[in-house]
């Protein structure tokens, strides 16, 4: 209390000295006299002691004012003139921005170019933080995963790009899009970097605090002097890593060519909507999060693992023109778990189908019974509506999901043991086929679920039958078993800023919008 006494300017450092000034000299020893009395009644005889913010020094304002919330300070600028030449000090704008947005550079080097922190927190950070995060772009079908960050004194958009097909297991890429930063003290310039001429004038268009947009204002610069076939060569590299003579599957070529087409004609001017990464709780069979996965003939994509009670689902982040991005392309019932057969029988498929088909009947009854209504049993078959069931494997891996080609205590049992890591033999049986024969010879669980498949453009989606496997806490496998196919996931490891949802309701409804846009 001593201590704060000074700081604000009363007792003895201050105040006290101040009535001395207005005391007599017989005061002054008759005050002297009594130091010894009371404290207490002193206080009460005296008043409360009172002091404001514009009597203390001003290298002790700049730490007061440099610890509070950056958007809180242009509302103290308007007290009085002294606090607004305080708030000048780039020491107080400089802890903002390292606080608030971790910038880290030395932001000192800013004064050669006459910009100062100041200008860095308000121009630049403070004026684009709401498009800070994971955003989906409106790419019809295709969708995407962008993560728009604070990297140095720029803030960049990244577009995050899954492994090559079909190394699930791999790092993520990424790309740049755009970026922003400040070259002036007039306003922030924003900068497309799609193409491969290198940076050049953009905008971008805060639409609403969930939504923005971006154009580039030099589209010739997407533009390759050997048109339309060296812009496809290039991207096909790149998104692929390899040329359209290395596949040799008719089917995929067509969907590869189909998705440049389609994608290109946007050249970066984009609609995005914000995502959000799913909560997590301690619970949970795994950490939900995001996973790149295995889908035939249309690559890797990226889907979100979220945890809804009972149930878990896979939303696409990144989708297809099957199955869009925002659909929820599988549903496990934690509720259901499978038991799998021995390794010999487990070969089998016909076996593991009787088991699958089992446990759905038994779904279906209960929904009858509880008055819901439930799809009409189906029998198992790869066979699409175009023709009979592929011939080879590999025509089948290519069929992805498109239609071309136990109760609480057993919930329990199965959190304990994938805990524990205990886990069982695991092969694909006969005739089951997949993109990625790297998978896990050993799984913890495995439960009962839906995967959904439809025709081309998303026509005639239903849901059907399917194995989720637990291998790990970052891999799992979905088994469809109608296409006869095999998907395996694995967790992106890339870590996240300004992701998380503020509630779980906002994360409900986020999955709810990202949906009904291609519903």
């Amino acid at each position: 209390m001593a201590v704060c006494a000074r700081l604000c300017g009363v007792g003895p450092a201050r105040g006290c000295r101040r009535r001395q000034q207005r005391r007599g000299p017989a005061e002054t020893a008759a005050a002297d006299s009594e130091a010894d009395t009371d404290p207490e009644e002193e206080r009460i005889e005296a008043g409360p002691a009172r002091c404001t913010l514009l009597e203390l020094p001003p290298e002790l304002l700049v730490e007061i004012f440099a610890s509070l919330p950056g958007t809180d300070l242009p509302s103290l600028a308007q007290v009085c003139s002294r606090f607004r030449r305080i708030l000048h000090t780039d020491t107080i704008w400089r802890r903002r921005c390292r606080e608030e947005y971790g910038v880290c550079e030395n932001l000192r080097k800013l004064e050669i170019t006459g910009v100062s922190c100041r200008d860095v927190y308000a121009k630049l950070l403070h004026r684009y933080r709401h498009i800070l995060g994971l955003w989906q772009p409106d790419i019809g079908p295709y969708g995407g995963l962008l993560n728009v960050v604070v990297d140095g004194l720029f803030i960049i958009g990244w577009m995050y790009l899954p492994p090559h097909d079909p190394h699930v297991g791999d790092p993520m890429r990424f790309k740049p899009l755009f970026r922003i930063h400040l070259m002036e003290r007039k306003s922030a310039t924003v900068e497309c970097m799609y193409g491969h001429k290198g940076p050049h004038n953009g905008h971008i268009q805060i639409v609403k605090r969930d939504e923005f947009s971006t154009k580039c204002n030099q589209t010739d610069h997407h533009r390759m002097s050997g048109g339309r076939q060296e812009e496809f060569r290039t991207w096909l590299r790149e998104e692929w890593g390899r040329t359209l003579e290395d596949i040799f599957h008719e089917h995929m070529q067509e969907l590869i060519l189909m998705k440049f087409i389609y994608t290109s004609q946007y050249d970066n001017c984009l609609t995005y909507r914000r995502i959000y990464l799913p909560p997590s709780h301690p619970d949970d069979l795994i950490k939900p999060g995001l996973f790149k996965g295995t889908y035939g003939s249309h690559g890797l994509e990226i889907v979100m693992l979220s945890f809804h009670g009972s149930r878990a689902r896979g939303t696409k982040i990144t989708g297809d023109p099957n199955i869009p991005a925002g659909q929820q392309t599988v549903e496990i019932d934690l509720h259901r778990r499978i038991q799998l057969p021995d390794v010999e029988n487990l070969r089998n498929f016909n076996e593991l189908s009787r088991i699958v088909l089992e446990v759905r009947e038994q779904v279906r009854q209960e929904q009858q019974e509880a008055g819901e209504d439930p799809a009409p049993p189906r029998e198992p078959s790869a066979k699409g509506p175009e023709g009979p069931p592929p011939a080879t494997a590999a025509a089948a891996a290519a069929a992805g999901d498109s239609k071309e080609a136990g109760n609480g205590a057993e919930a329990a049992s199965a959190e304990q043991s994938a805990s524990t890591g205990q886990g069982q033999p695991f092969v694909l049986p006969v005739g089951v086929s997949s993109r990625n024969e790297d998978y896990p010879r050993t799984c913890r669980l495995c439960f009962y679920g839906t995967g959904l498949i439809a025709g081309h453009g998303f026509t005639s989606p239903e849901r059907t039958p399917g194995v989720f496997v637990l291998f790990d806490e970052d891999r799992f496998g979905f088994l469809w078993l109608e296409l006869k196919s095999f998907s395996l996931y694995s967790r992106v490891q890339a870590t996240f800023q300004n992701a998380d949802a503020p509630s779980p309701q906002a994360f409900d409804e986020m999955l709810r919008n990202i949906q009904s846009l291609t519903s």
